[in-house]
């Protein structure tokens, strides 16, 4: 995500991005003015008439930059009501937009060729000017058992969904060789990397940590972190507590960065679910509190056999809301955020909430607009 001067920090000179893909960041100091402004949607639609969902998403994206968003993000969703084609709808988005930048949070690489991913991210980065930003996580695809002999009918056993398939990513990425013969066959003429090359871009990659593991992995390969309301309590947490657990992953992160060698502390971005209220209506505020209500039981207690724990909803006034964040062990380590939107509220109150994050929120927390 970019700064409040505009375009997207990163190697856009063409240099070789191999191990030190990051520019210097200083640390945050705690307090300390936030930088740079995102929001996260999932994109959702009618799956009936799913296009007015789609450009109800774009119109967003637009919105954003209108009010000086730093980076719009989509949620990557698969046989579901969501955005299943992030590369597809950003590279719409990247037409009707010229500043912000545009990101996925995440893209599940259980789902992808990592080769394939590559061609698409570098012609989106090419098609945005240099704004595209990457977010992704490893694992096998969500509803595994249901899908997996229509997505790998001949590979399923043998496909490798860890760390070993963002290698391939990076690889393929950073310009290195994916084909044995590079020259003229006939009249055509074929390269040994995946075209476009985007140099850039391999500095704008974002891994999608939920446990300190994750975390330390990805700042000893030099990926940027992005975390979100989520995290992995680990087993010997008698009394879990996200924000303590989160603070402890941006530890992990640069120390892990620091050993592996890395110049810089890297860009650590936090993603909770806001709502601030202030220009919302008595109807709105209402639905707005009784969504937050419902989610509430599941941030009591790590959920599931993966011992998952979940932020509270923040909702309310945006003073209320920033100082809530000044309070949160994870957020005050941080000077970057993409604000996730909840889920299956209407246009007019996305509109609603990210006009209030942009004008109140955002000021509360010392960010300005950028340019």
């Amino acid at each position: 995500m970019p700064g409040r001067q505009g375009g997207p920090v990163g190697h856009d000179d063409g240099a070789d991005p191999s191990r030190h893909l990051e520019p210097e960041v200083p640390v945050p100091v705690p307090g300390a003015p936030l930088r740079s402004l995102g929001f996260l949607t999932m994109g959702l639609f009618d799956p009936a008439d799913p296009r007015p969902g789609h450009e109800a998403t774009l119109r967003m994206i637009e919105r954003g930059e209108e009010l000086g968003f730093d980076s719009a993000w989509v949620r990557h969703r698969h046989v579901q009501h969501g955005i299943s084609s992030p590369v597809a709808v950003l590279a719409a988005a990247s037409q009707r937009t010229s500043r912000i930048a545009l990101g996925t949070a995440v893209t599940p690489l259980g789902w992808e060729n990592p080769l394939r991913l590559a061609e698409d991210w570098a012609t989106l980065d090419v098609l945005s000017g240099g704004r595209f930003h990457g977010g992704f996580s490893v694992g096998p695809p969500m509803q595994w058992d249901a899908v997996r002999d229509a997505l790998y009918p001949d590979t399923a056993d043998v496909e490798d969904f860890g760390y070993g398939r963002v290698e391939r990513l990076l690889r393929c990425l950073r310009g290195e060789r994916v084909s044995q013969f590079e020259g003229t066959r006939g009249i055509e003429v074929f390269s040994a990397r995946v075209e476009p090359h985007s140099p850039g871009l391999p500095a704008r990659l974002w891994y999608g940590a939920a446990s300190a593991r994750s975390a330390a992995w990805a700042g000893e390969h030099g990926l940027n972190l992005l975390m979100s309301s989520v995290v992995r309590a680990e087993p010997d947490d008698a009394a879990p507590d996200f924000g303590a657990i989160q603070a402890g992953h941006v530890q992990a992160y640069r120390d892990a960065r620091a050993a592996a060698g890395l110049s810089g502390t890297g860009r650590i971005s936090q993603g909770l679910v806001v709502i601030p209220t202030d220009g919302a209506t008595a109807d709105q505020r209402e639905r707005y509190q009784a969504y937050a209500d419902a989610r509430l039981p599941r941030t009591r207690e790590p959920q599931g056999p993966g011992g998952l724990l979940f932020a509270p909803d923040l909702v309310g006034p945006a003073e209320d809301i920033a100082a809530r964040l000044h309070a949160h062990p994870g957020f005050r380590l941080v000077d970057e955020v993409a604000f996730a939107l909840p889920f299956t509220f209407a246009p007019a109150d996305y509109d609603q909430i990210i006009t209030d994050i942009a004008t109140r929120l955002g000021p509360a927390l010392g960010w300005r607009p950028g340019g």
